[in-house]
């Protein structure tokens, strides 16, 4: 609750600060015949010392003067005054309200460093994962790219004798790589767009089966050399999710099956609707004396 508040405007963390020290300070009044003035005044500087780590620095700074005020006006000999009696008891609201300034001023720093040691590591991080995905992804573009070439040199040198069933095959591994590479930089796009925030998941009601078999209508050249079994509870409802991402994320994991799994192994693909959790897609492999994949999707 508090982890929020710190998240929501000055104002609100104005009143919850003070209302944290009137209701201390409320407790204390009412036990101030079991305990003594410096016990409240400990009391009180907890109070500040737990605010400071969540709140801003001027909603603390307000709740440490006004603690200061409090203390002194309640608690401190002769009480309902603020008139001090004695110089120690001077001195010590003197130091209370030093302290208490301080410890604001501190924690406060102390938060911003680690909010900034944070952000750091966060941006470490993102670099990294960018860096793996980049070289990945540089990877997967070389190969089509090289396909092509290659197959392009043959249809166009002239030296080559290639029959109509060469020509052919040249042709589809052209049409096959060109397919890959365009699906390889549509990711890459949709990555760069999804982390920059300039599109959002649009979430709307749509229908599994058909997101399923569109996939594989698309991968039909792909999965050609492989068993796809198919197996989707019946009355399956709909279910509320991004299709243009979603088929983009089967698509990717379908395509992967194709390429890494040996050829005329099985593929299964699976949808339940299991609990009322939210919609995820998971992938997991069998050894067995035949390679099959699994893909297999819950809600």
């Amino acid at each position: 609750m508090f982890l929020q508040i710190s998240k929501s405007g000055k104002p609100k963390q104005f009143l919850v600060s003070i209302g944290l020290v009137v209701l201390i300070s409320a407790g204390c009044y009412s036990l101030s015949d079991h305990m003594g003035y410096k016990v409240v005044a400990l009391i009180l500087l907890l109070t500040v010392s737990l605010i400071a780590i969540v709140f801003d620095i001027l909603p603390v700074m307000i709740a440490a003067a006004l603690s200061a005020l409090i203390w002194n006006f309640f608690f401190i000999p002769p009480k309902l005054t603020f008139h001090i009696g004695s110089a120690e008891d001077g001195f010590l609201f003197l130091m209370y309200f030093i302290i208490a300034l301080i410890n604001a001023v501190l924690t406060n720093r102390i938060r911003k460093i680690e909010k900034r040691a944070r952000e750091v590591e966060e941006k470490a991080k993102t670099v990294k994962l960018y860096n793996t995905l980049l070289n990945s992804l540089s990877h997967e573009l070389k190969t089509p790219i090289a396909t092509i070439v290659g197959a392009t040199d043959n249809l166009l040198s002239e030296k080559s004798n290639l029959s109509a069933d060469n020509r052919k095959e040249l042709a589809e591994n052209i049409s096959i790589a060109a397919l890959r590479l365009n699906q390889q930089v549509e990711n890459l796009l949709s990555m760069s767009r999804l982390e920059s925030g300039f599109i959002q998941p649009k979430n709307d009601w749509c229908d599994i089966t058909e997101l399923i078999y569109a996939v594989i209508h698309r991968l039909e050249q792909q999965l050609k050399n492989h068993k796809v079994a198919i197996h989707i509870d019946e009355n399956l409802p709909l279910y509320k999710l991004d299709y243009g991402l979603m088929e983009q994320v089967l698509y990717n994991l379908l395509y992967n099956a194709s390429i890494y799994t040996p050829e005329f192994s099985d593929i299964y693909i699976s949808a339940k609707n299991n609990t009322e959790k939210v919609y995820k897609l998971d992938t997991a492999s069998e050894k067995h004396s035949e390679v099959k994949k699994k893909i297999i999707i819950y809600h």
